[in-house]
């Protein structure tokens, strides 16, 4: 009888160190989150693209359901709570809020819905430039003056940085369209999926690229755990390797004199 007791005993011991242990596992997950807390702001303009906005607030959305409201996200417009139509007559959303530059956190642009080219009301280069005519540029001058915020793209909504002059010499992507827009807009084009110029500011190429960004950034912020969530709750996994000026610079064998030679 006493031999039962005393194993009772030393279960009911070990059941009380791993709940304790487990209890404390869980307080400092959520000191951890606490910590990691990030805000971001979703911008939105006349004839802004969907998937551009929508695809970063779902996986940004999904990583605050995985941390407890850590990581907050909403849309925020130039001209404050609106309702604000999107490219090629498609739904409108409501902006919450005005965008403050000032805020820590980020501020993520989409580009715009449209036809390719031409100078039609519905094609992208003059949604661009009516974005341009807005208090928007002057909004992400100050974003990328505030080391606070880090400053994101997804797809044209690169160029309206780009148009305002805050890229001169920094290295971004968006669509393949306007690579070379980017460039005489006085950017470095880099072809990459996703493409990082400092911590402060991260651009994506093409529209599906809103998801590889957003992804991203929860990975660099919160971790890969919790960006490993989401990507099993979307059944979608992170595309392509971010590039960074760091690192050994691969040999352009186009260009380099040396790779010639030895051709």
């Amino acid at each position: 009888m006493k031999k039962i007791l005393g194993l009772l005993m030393s279960f009911v011991l070990v059941l009380s160190l791993a709940a304790s242990a487990a209890s404390a596992k869980t307080k400092e997950n959520n000191d951890t989150f606490k910590d990691k807390s990030m805000h971001v702001q979703i911008v939105l303009f006349d004839g802004f693209d969907l998937l551009d906005a929508l695809a970063p607030y779902e996986v940004f959305a999904a990583a605050g359901m995985y941390t407890k409201g850590a990581v907050t996200v909403e849309l925020v417009s130039a001209e404050g709570k609106r309702s604000v139509p999107s490219g090629l007559n498609g739904p409108s959303l409501e902006a919450q809020a005005a965008l403050d530059p000032k805020r820590p956190g980020i501020i993520l642009v989409p580009g715009a819905s449209g036809k390719p080219a031409g100078n039609s009301e519905d094609a992208i280069p003059n949604i661009l430039r009516q974005a341009m005519k807005t208090s928007l540029p002057e909004m992400l001058k100050q974003a990328f003056n505030n080391k606070e915020v880090t400053v994101a793209t997804v797809c044209g909504g690169t160029l309206l940085p780009a148009m305002k002059g805050l890229l001169k010499d920094r290295h971004a992507v968006t669509n393949h369209i306007g690579m070379a827009a980017l460039g005489a807009l006085g950017a470095i084009p880099i072809e990459a999926r996703v493409v990082e110029d400092g911590p402060r500011f991260v651009s994506g190429g093409g529209v599906t690229s809103g998801l590889d960004v957003a992804l991203y950034l929860v990975d660099r912020e919160l971790g890969p755990q919790v960006a490993n969530a989401v990507e099993k709750l979307f059944e979608y996994e992170k595309r392509g390797t971010v590039w960074k000026a760091e690192g050994i610079a691969p040999i352009d064998f186009n260009t380099s004199p040396k790779a010639s030679e030895e051709k």
